[in-house]
């Protein structure tokens, strides 16, 4: 049987891409698996800024990325700020249109946070997309450590500066940072105290170059603007 006959047993699915390392693995996790055939990369991008919502990152660089996974990307766009009704209201329509198209499944990077994973299975219900969860519940700090050892590169893009200096806003994601997290900080930083923006891995044929740029703060997180270098 060839690939391509193995691709048309297989259920279509979307990955969940933040742009960060969670979703990252999780495809990595999902490939390795071979049950699901990954069709597509669904990103939130905020209009005003023309970056990954949450995570700050590039939309340049968010193209990068899918270009090495080999995905096509799917934005769906968002206002800033973003009030819940609209955010629905985009997904449903980008979720309905995955479905007209035989899509499946959407696999998503989340780790342990129940009330999270219960929304998305509540506004999934009945839609005929089925969210996959391949990351549930592992421990974090072993997750941290595999997913460097895969050979995910990745670096903060965001801090909560509730709960990390904004100085960490920039730093690669290895095992210095690991050990200098302050006590309480989850290690793949699940409870919103980092967000990350991948740069290569398994999951990517290539890896991007890119370089820390301007660090600023805004609403409470500080920022590290990632910049993709010749």
């Amino acid at each position: 049987m060839n690939s391509s006959q193995l691709n048309q047993q297989r259920a279509k699915a979307l990955i969940s891409w933040s742009s960060g390392k969670d979703s990252a693995f999780a495809l990595h996790e999902i490939r390795r698996a071979g049950e699901f055939d990954v069709v597509g990369a669904l990103t939130t991008v905020t209009e005003a800024f023309d970056r990954v919502s949450i995570h700050g990152v590039r939309q340049e660089i968010l193209q990068a990325q899918c270009q090495a996974a080999g995905l096509p990307l799917r934005v769906v766009p968002i206002p800033y700020p973003c009030p819940n009704v609209i955010y629905e209201a985009r997904m449903a329509e980008a979720v309905a249109r995955a479905v007209s198209q035989g899509i499946t499944h959407i696999v998503f990077g989340d780790l342990f946070l129940a009330e999270i994973r219960a929304y998305r299975e509540r506004k999934l219900a009945g839609t005929g997309l089925t969210p996959v969860f391949p990351l549930w519940e592992r421990p974090t700090l072993p997750l941290a450590h595999a997913m460097i050892e895969s050979g995910i590169e990745a670096y903060l893009a965001t801090v909560d500066l509730k709960k990390l200096p904004a100085e960490f806003a920039g730093r690669k994601f290895d095992l210095r940072l690991l050990a200098d997290l302050p006590d309480g900080v989850d290690p793949c930083g699940e409870n919103g105290e980092f967000h990350t923006c991948v740069v290569a891995g398994p999951i990517f044929s290539r890896a991007l170059a890119v370089a820390a740029g301007e660090r600023v703060q805004r609403d409470g997180y500080g920022y590290c603007d990632l910049i993709m270098v010749n």
